[in-house]
């Protein structure tokens, strides 16, 4: 089984909203195209990012269904309230043609569980037997998965090829320390936007999946190259890679709270992008001063990033 789509850059995809607030399915195949174009090797899709749970099972599948239809590489999220629908999702996957699973652990009921949740993930693996998986190991879902259930489930599913860390700096240590180095046929993927040069440098991560990418794809798809020099031991790269992160670190540590959602499609907005002005929630909605702010910090990474690449000519 290959495991090469979890590796590079892979934006996870917003979902663009009509003003009836329902899935503009049109503009987000669109944004996948334009994004892989870019160079992105593939996209996720329905993950935290993509707003999962405010859409049916019917809308997250038509999403997928278009984007692999469209040509895009796609990443499905399984995220779910029940292990039915979890599966659900991976099945359709397989069946529509895309290229892999992000598998999401078991929410509210039982989620503090290892029993529930290895049988949660074996469900979702056997239900997709072709597709290579990552698990998606996030405190926000309140389960760390570790060493010894990954392998226990990686035994009896070999489609299970990796991991993707949201839980931070440590936990990416954890990874790389006690999962991907027993094995290097396992894939460790960067999960949150601000741990890129960490993730690639020193935990030998394989690839970035990343929300402030949608916004600014060429210069997060910049990092990535540079991180990747750099974990080969190339200093200039790794002191160009870690001036960059510095110079991003606030749009991406947007990635790191509840209002994520809100700030990277703002940033679509100010790229010009309206298909993203809309939440589908109508009171999801930043605040005047989180707007102001996010306008300014945007302008000043602009400003400092033209500057930056001028000095490189």
């Amino acid at each position: 089984m290959s495991d090469t789509i979890f590796t590079g850059c892979i934006p996870a995809l917003m979902t663009p909203c009509t003003a009836a607030r329902t899935p503009d399915f049109d503009a987000l195949v669109a944004k996948g195209r334009e994004l892989v174009e870019i160079g992105m090797r593939a996209v996720v899709y329905c993950g935290s990012m993509g707003d999962w749970p405010l859409l049916t099972e019917a809308e997250r599948q038509e999403g997928v269904a278009r984007l692999v239809a469209a040509g895009v590489p796609t990443i499905v999220g399984t995220g779910a309230v029940n292990s039915r629908e979890a599966v659900a999702h991976a099945a359709h996957a397989a069946k529509v043609g895309a290229q892999g699973l992000m598998v999401i652990p078991r929410v509210l009921s039982r989620g503090a569980s290892a029993t529930a949740q290895k049988a949660h993930f074996s469900a979702i693996l056997e239900a997709a037997p072709t597709l290579p998986a990552v698990i998606y190991n996030s405190p926000y879902y309140g389960f760390a998965t570790r060493a010894e259930l990954f392998f226990d489930l990686r035994r009896e599913h070999p489609n299970l090829i990796g991991f993707k860390e949201f839980g931070g700096g440590a936990d990416l240590r954890y990874a790389a320390e006690h999962i991907t180095s027993h094995d290097d046929s396992v894939s460790l993927m960067v999960g949150v936007d601000t741990q890129v040069v960490h993730g690639f440098v020193n935990c030998n991560a394989t690839g970035a999946i990343t929300g402030v990418g949608n916004a600014l794809p060429r210069e997060v798809l910049q990092l990535v190259a540079l991180s990747k020099q750099a974990a080969k031991g190339d200093a200039k790269a790794r002191r160009l890679a870690a001036e960059l992160e510095a110079a991003l670190a606030v749009l991406s540590s947007f990635d790191e709270g509840c209002d994520l959602v809100l700030y990277y499609k703002y940033l679509m907005v100010l790229n010009g992008d309206t298909a993203y002005a809309l939440h589908f929630n109508e009171t999801d909605v930043l605040s005047d001063a989180q707007r102001h702010y996010a306008e300014r910090q945007y302008a000043l990474f602009r400003q400092w990033y033209t500057n930056w690449s001028a000095e490189q000519c």
